[in-house]
């Protein structure tokens, strides 16, 4: 029997240290709730809100804005003058959902006049409430049969009842239902307008408006002009109202500004509530005998203040992968989307000296806002389409597309391009995709296929 030692490296997690990562990758509306129920399960928690012991300091902050950006864009402008004015409203903007009409709602006071009995109403109510996003009814009428022990007959009348109301196309059960009920709605009744909605729906998707036409037997203009009817339709109705289920609002963690010569960053630290340790309870626990009460103080007030060390590291470390966003990616922030560099996770890790989870971490459900929009932290992290096999520089999905767009909007509308000619065209200019690889992101863009574009 034979000794050997060996040596190995293990990383033991304690809580603490869960703790800590846990923080870092918790949005602000995560970490707020996490900081109000500490201070419920914690005794030693003061709970300060936002508005009692930052509210003067975020005003000075969205000065301080509205003064850098005296010199820069006008969107950047409008948006802080609203932030500051959202702030000044007595009026929690949060709470703007409530009062949103939702289109049941609004259905629903179309029709309180009606004469239904008790048992149509509650018929109606369900069916105007299980109305999609798009303003479609998707289950099926023998469910809502069955559910108030009705004939599906009657639930099919009541639908119809919806359908007639506004706006146009609510209530029906597909696209072709939608589009027919708004061309009905209009007086639409010519006959190849309604044959193209009913059966050939698929060939306008893909443009083959030519090809429709010798189909049909009927001039190609006839084709173009049902068309345009059709595109003045509206596919989801229902698009226009509130949907309190999904209403989603999102908080910045950090805004992007534009100066003359720089960027300033600014972390939002204002949205979440601050706390501090509790003066009474920390000279009870120095003057206080008692050993388990001792204990407990201890625990608690340890507890508090490595919270407080994990919320100014979450501030930090993300403070550091921003700034490294927008220097690595700067491009974008002066010329917008479509000009972003490669960049994948292992070249911000590399960048900062962290290791990959801390990063990603750092970046899960964080939002930055910039001129140009509101995106997620993980947007500006850059999928590589393509190697150069000459000089290894590298091309973002988002360049291989925009290029892709730059080709077929050169080519020859009598001959199209077809993927594969595409693919071979890209090689040309030191971008190596394969046809599926073009087939895919043209389809991602909406570009029809060859035939599809083919005049």
């Amino acid at each position: 029997m034979e000794l050997t030692i060996e040596i190995n490296q293990h990383q033991n997690l304690n809580q603490q240290m869960i703790q800590s990562m846990e923080i870092l990758q918790m949005s602000i509306t995560e970490l707020e709730n996490y900081i109000e129920n500490l201070s419920m399960e914690n005794p030693v928690v003061d709970l300060n809100s936002p508005s009692e012991d930052t509210g003067n300091q975020a005003q000075e902050d969205l000065q301080r804005k509205l003064d850098w950006l005296e010199s820069t864009d006008y969107q950047n402008r409008v948006y802080y003058q609203q932030d500051r004015s959202a702030q000044d409203d007595s009026t929690n903007w949060h709470n703007a959902e409530a009062s949103a009409e939702t289109l049941a709602d609004y259905l629903l006071s179309q029709m309180l006049l009606h004469d239904f009995s008790e048992t149509e109403r509650r018929i109606i109510h369900y069916l105007a409430e299980s109305l999609d996003s798009r303003g479609y009814f998707t289950e099926p009428l023998s469910d809502v049969a069955v559910r108030f022990s009705c004939p599906e007959q009657q639930a099919l009348d009541l639908l119809r009842e919806i359908q007639q109301l506004d706006p146009a196309g609510v209530g029906a059960r597909d696209l072709k239902e939608c589009l027919l009920l708004q061309l009905e709605r209009l007086g639409e009744d010519d006959a190849l307008t309604t044959t193209i909605v009913r059966d050939h729906l698929e060939d306008i998707a893909k443009n083959h408006q030519q090809i429709l036409a010798r189909k049909l037997n009927v001039n190609p203009d006839e084709v173009y002009a049902a068309c345009d009817v059709i595109c003045r339709l509206n596919p989801k109705p229902g698009n226009s109202f509130s949907s309190r289920e999904h209403l989603r609002y999102i908080s910045p963690d950090a805004v992007v500004i534009k100066l003359e010569d720089h960027f300033e960053i600014l972390v939002n630290e204002y949205q979440y509530p601050h706390f501090t340790i509790n003066s009474y309870y920390q000279n009870l626990y120095q003057e206080t005998q008692d050993t388990e009460a001792k204990k407990y103080l201890q625990d608690k007030i340890q507890q508090a203040e490595w919270v407080q060390n994990c919320i100014q590291h979450r501030t930090s470390t993300l403070s550091r992968v921003i700034h490294a966003i927008v220097e690595l990616q700067e491009p974008f922030f002066i010329d917008g989307p479509g000009h972003k560099n490669p960049l994948r996770l292992t070249d911000l890790a590399a960048a900062l000296d962290l290791h990959e989870s801390t990063i990603s971490r750092c970046l899960r459900s964080k939002y930055l806002q910039c001129s140009y929009g509101v995106f997620p932290l993980s947007y500006f992290l850059t999928p590589i389409a393509s190697r150069s096999q000459v000089t290894q520089a590298e091309t973002t999905v988002e360049q291989a597309k925009e290029k892709i767009r730059q080709l077929i909007a050169a080519e020859n509308k009598k001959k199209p391009f077809s993927d594969q000619t595409l693919s071979e065209k890209l090689k040309e200019s030191d971008i190596h995709l394969s046809r599926r690889t073009v087939n895919k992101y043209r389809t991602e863009m909406g570009i029809p296929d060859k035939n599809g574009r083919k005049v």
